[in-house]
């Protein structure tokens, strides 16, 4: 009982963390391992946790997810194709190996969106011009198709790095950014969660539970997340992807 409502409490911190900013399972992946579920099982069932709360995440911004222009959905190709591949790498690899450079790559994604508004700005400058809404996207894809990957393979940091890309496109507020990064994750978490589902990797009933806290966590920190401005926000987000970088570097080094 005492384990399951541990889970429960994960689950939705999990859950509001990854729709506020991402990188939920920073704190989901330490819970679970201080439960005695081995690391490779831990990282696989953090996908079943996830996918649930994301989805929570999405409806609850669907205000904003309207807004966002169609052509945007092109993205999520190489995020699922990046999530198989990651996936079926995960099933032949210690996750370890991988995580060893999550710091790293946590840091480099907090840094760029960090400073997005001024690499957007002088990015736009450069490409104005015929190709100019066409080219940023392609370009865009072929960036995320690698992180796909990372995020079927690990994912912790996931979505830091998502948004650091997607400041990078014309959307202009950081809550439709948001929408767009848990509509990504959804279909990341999907596509782990079916490569990965006859490998016996995943612990269902500890995935299910946690699941049920990441549900609540994430509607409710989406719905929260549209009472802050952007730029508070955007702090907020930083914050805790610093924060985030410290303790894996704890972890890991």
């Amino acid at each position: 009982m005492e384990q399951d409502i541990v889970l429960l409490l994960a689950g939705f911190v999990v859950g509001a963390m990854n729709a506020i900013a991402g990188g939920g399972m920073l704190i989901g992946f330490p819970v679970l391992i201080a439960l005695g579920i081995p690391p490779l099982v831990a990282n696989a069932t953090g996908s079943i946790i996830t996918a649930p709360g994301q989805l929570a995440s999405a409806i609850g911004y669907r205000h904003y997810l309207r807004k966002v222009p169609l052509r945007y959905i092109w993205l999520l190709i190489p995020v699922v194709l990046g999530a198989a591949a990651g996936a079926t790498v995960l099933r032949k690899t210690p996750a370890h190996q991988f995580a060893h450079i999550v710091p790293v790559l946590v840091l480099f994604g907090v840094a760029l969106f960090a400073f997005q508004p001024l690499m957007h700005f002088h990015l736009h400058r450069q490409l104005k011009g015929r190709y100019s809404a066409v080219l940023p996207l392609v370009i865009l894809g072929l960036a995320i198709l690698p992180l796909g990957f990372y995020g079927g393979y690990f994912g912790a940091g996931y979505g830091f790095i998502m948004l650091a890309f997607l400041g990078f496109t014309n959307l202009p507020d950081t809550h439709m950014m948001n929408a767009m990064k848990n509509v990504s994750a959804v279909f990341l978490s999907t596509t782990t969660v079916i490569c990965l589902w006859c490998t016996h990797l995943i612990d269902w009933r500890v995935g299910g539970i946690a699941a049920i806290g990441t549900v609540t966590g994430g509607y409710l920190g989406a719905r929260g997340a549209q009472k802050v401005s952007g730029h508070w926000l955007r702090i907020g987000i930083i914050g805790v992807g610093l924060l985030a970088v410290v303790y894996l570097g704890f972890q890991e080094y």
